[in-house]
């Protein structure tokens, strides 16, 4: 099951305490305290994988490791290791408290989440022209501790959304060769797919229903995920009894739940053509097209369609 939004509890490593020691060697008196190490950062670091948040399934909090302590020979203490959770490109981070947030948006981007404290300063470092033997020093100071929200924003270039069993997952596995499970009965996808083709990334979205918006069927936990997409597809069955009324009531939902999705180009595909006995086609595609003039008519066992549809998508990649 995808886990698409998290909170968790990180704590940065503590810094190395300073020390205050004395050289008891001739000729080399004088203070020797060297100073604290610095705690350990925790980051965050973007990869290829939306099941990347799995791994806090199970643990929520982390903390990172404390600077060690300066010791004697001025020499400082050794830095904490940092810690580096890897989360899938797209999360939208929120710390507690804190207005905003970040985005990490690319493979491999990092954000640091907590900073480690600092070390403290051993009495060596407190030596000046008038003190030559200060017994000064400091402790470490705390990292930084925040409760974070970490969620999931798909980053796609087309989303492909319509009513359950509509043909998504099976549109994608065609253009793609992505996985997406495929079967004949609603709510097949219960979480996100994406695929790429010609470097255009797109996301199969699990099937919406009329309330979606308000929680029904997959509710809005996916909604969320067709924010970010440059262009949205919406996928209509040549079964349908109504195509129209199965357009609606998708794009219904879709500006329930954002109105801003209403500014996104959105092109209207009608799936599984082949289906349809020829004049049937002809005449279903014939009254689309008079609504909807840029609309595609698909079939994955057509090469023809799909090859009118990646011709679109091409166009995608030039603009």
């Amino acid at each position: 099951m995808l886990i698409d939004k998290v909170k968790i509890k990180v704590t940065g490593g503590k810094g190395g305490d300073g020390i205050a020691l004395f050289s008891r060697d001739k000729m080399t008196l004088g203070p020797t305290g060297g100073d604290g190490g610095q705690g350990g950062n925790i980051f965050l670091e973007g990869k290829a994988d939306i099941g990347a948040l799995r791994q806090f399934r199970y643990q929520r909090e982390f903390i990172a490791e404390s600077g060690q302590n300066g010791a004697k020979k001025c020499r400082t203490g050794a830095d904490g290791k940092d810690i580096v959770l890897k989360v899938p490109v797209g999360v939208v981070i929120k710390k507690e408290g804190v207005n905003g947030q970040e985005e990490i948006t690319k493979i491999g981007e990092r954000i640091l989440l907590a900073r480690g404290g600092k070390g403290g300063r051993g009495n060596f470092s407190f030596r000046s022209s008038k003190k030559t033997s200060p017994r000064e020093f400091t402790e470490g100071t705390e990292g930084e501790k925040w409760e974070v929200e970490i969620e999931l924003k798909l980053i796609a270039d087309v989303g492909l959304v319509g009513l359950p069993n509509v043909g998504k997952s099976s549109l994608l596995n065609k253009l793609t060769g992505a996985k997406s499970k495929v079967a004949n009965y609603q709510f097949t996808t219960l979480e996100p797919h994406l695929g790429v083709y010609n470097k255009i990334i797109l996301a199969d979205i699990p099937g919406l229903i009329s309330g979606a918006s308000t929680g029904r069927g997959l509710g809005i936990k996916f909604l969320r995920h067709i924010e970010r997409t440059r262009i949205i597809l919406y996928l209509v069955s040549s079964e349908a009894t109504n195509w129209r009324d199965d357009y609606k009531i998708v794009k219904k939902e879709l500006f329930l739940y954002k109105k801003e999705l209403e500014l996104k180009p959105s092109y209207l595909v009608v799936t599984k053509i082949d289906l349809l006995k020829e004049a049937e086609r002809i005449a279903l595609i014939t009254q689309v097209r008079k609504e909807f003039p840029k609309s595609l008519a698909v079939s994955i066992y057509d090469e023809k369609s799909i090859g009118e549809i990646k011709q679109f998508l091409d166009q995608l990649t030039n603009s």
